[in-house]
C-alpha cells in the first residue's frame, strides 16, 4: 500500500513537537523554581544554598553588648588600642565570627546634639575592637549621630581607614541597611544592625532615607522586614542585630517581643541586640534564636547589674541554630572579663532565670 505523500511530513514532525513540548515543560519548570526562591521570604534561600550546607562545618557566632570608650577606657584607648579589650579576646577568638555594638561616634570634631548623654571616641577604637577579637559592629543605637551628619562621616571615614566593618550606618538609606556578608565554611552569612532606640525630636534627623545619611531605624518596621527578606533570598544564615528595649530593665517590652515575633517570621534566624545596659533573657522562638538584652560590654559600669556581661555564643549551620551557650564575664575597670568557679556557675543561673518573663523556649 502506498504512503500518502501529505500525511508522510505530519508523521515526521509528531516526535519533534513532542520533544520541544518536552523541553519547554522542563523549562517552565526550572523557572518555576528560580522564581520561587526568589519571591520566597521565608524557607531556605535556594534549593542549590540547602544541598551546599549538607556536611558542612557549623558556623559559631558571637554577640556582646555594648561598647564605647568614656571614663577609664579613655586612657586605656589612648595608652595601647590593640590592648583594651585583651582581656576577653581568648573568648572571641572561639567563634567565627563576633559582633558587638559601638555606642558612640568615631569624631574627634564635630557639634554634640542637644541630649543628656553624647559619646565620641578617636578611630583608633577600630583598632581597640579588632584587638580584641571582634569582627563587626553596629553603629545603629542612639549614640551613633551623637555628633550629627560630620561626626558620621567621620565614623565612616574612620572605619574605611582601619577596614573595619560597620553596620547599621551609613551615607544614605541604602547603605545604612546594607547587611554585613561573610563566606563561613561555605556559608553565607548576613548581619543586618537596625536600632528602635532613638530621642523622639532626633528620629527625622538621625535616621537615613535616599540621599540622607543616617541609621537603619527598626522604627521603620516594614522597611526593616523588607530588608530581612532581602538578605534571606541570597544568604544561609540571617542576623538582626538590634538596639531596643528600656534601660534598666531586665524584661523585654512589648514592642520588642512584637518585632522578634515579625522578623522571625520575615526570615531572620538569629535575633539579638542590647540597650538596657541590663542582661536580658535568651532561648527559641521557633526555629530561630532571640536573645533580648546582651548588656554592657565595655563600659564605666558602676552596679552590680551594670557589669553583668558575657559573651553569647550561637553554632548555626544555614538556618538551624544547633545550639547556643551564654560564657559569664564580669566588667573590672571598663573591660570584660571572663567568669570562673562559682562565680561562673552563679552567673549562669541568673542568667537562665532571665528567660522566664523573656517568653522564649529553652
Amino acid at each position: 500500500m502506498g504512503q500518502n505523500p501529505i500525511a508522510l511530513p505530519v508523521l515526521l514532525l509528531v516526535p519533534r513537537i513532542a520533544k520541544l513540548s518536552f523541553v519547554l515543560v522542563a523549562l517552565a519548570a526550572s523557572l518555576a523554581t528560580v522564581l520561587g526562591g526568589l519571591i520566597a521570604g521565608r524557607g531556605d534561600a535556594s534549593p542549590l544554598g540547602h544541598d551546599a550546607l549538607k556536611g558542612s562545618k557549623p558556623v559559631v557566632l558571637a554577640f556582646g553588648g555594648d561598647v564605647h570608650f568614656e571614663g577609664v577606657l579613655k586612657a586605656k584607648l589612648a595608652a595601647s588600642p590593640a590592648r583594651v579589650l585583651a582581656p576577653i579576646q581568648p573568648l572571641l577568638d572561639d567563634a567565627d565570627l563576633a559582633v558587638v555594638n559601638l555606642e558612640t561616634a568615631v569624631t574627634s570634631g564635630g557639634v554634640p546634639a542637644v541630649k543628656k548623654f553624647v559619646f565620641s571616641t578617636p578611630p583608633s577604637a577600630f583598632a581597640a575592637l579588632r584587638g580584641g577579637g571582634v569582627d563587626v559592629a553596629s553603629m545603629a543605637n542612639n549614640h551613633g549621630m551623637d555628633f550629627g551628619e560630620s561626626g558620621l562621616r567621620e565614623s565612616l571615614t574612620a572605619a574605611r581607614q582601619y577596614r573595619f566593618p560597620v553596620i547599621g550606618i551609613g551615607l544614605d538609606g541604602k547603605q545604612a541597611y546594607r547587611p554585613f556578608r561573610r563566606t563561613i565554611s561555605g556559608q553565607r552569612i548576613a548581619v543586618i544592625g537596625a536600632t528602635q532606640v532613638l530621642d523622639e525630636e532626633l528620629i527625622s534627623a538621625w535616621t537615613a532615607a535616599p540621599n540622607k545619611p543616617g541609621l537603619a531605624s527598626a522604627k521603620e518596621v516594614p522597611r526593616l522586614l523588607r530588608e530581612v527578606r532581602a538578605a534571606r533570598r541570597t544568604s544561609d544564615t540571617v542576623v538582626v542585630f538590634l538596639h531596643w528595649g528600656v534601660e534598666l530593665e531586665q524584661c523585654p517590652t512589648a514592642d520588642q517581643r512584637m518585632l522578634a515575633k515579625q522578623l522571625v517570621s520575615a526570615g531572620a534566624d538569629v535575633v539579638v541586640g542590647g540597650h538596657a545596659h541590663r542582661l536580658q533573657g535568651t532561648g527559641r522562638m521557633g526555629n530561630a534564636l532571640v536573645g533580648y538584652g546582651l548588656g554592657n560590654f565595655a563600659w564605666y559600669g558602676t552596679s552590680e547589674l551594670s557589669t553583668q556581661t558575657g559573651v553569647l555564643f550561637v553554632t548555626v549551620t544555614g538556618r538551624r541554630v544547633n545550639g547556643y551557650r551564654w560564657a559569664p564575664a564580669r566588667i573590672v575597670d571598663g573591660v570584660p572579663r571572663a567568669s570562673s568557679g562559682v562565680e561562673r556557675r552563679r552567673e549562669l543561673a541568673s542568667w537562665r532565670s532571665l528567660r522566664e518573663c523573656a517568653g522564649l523556649k529553652r
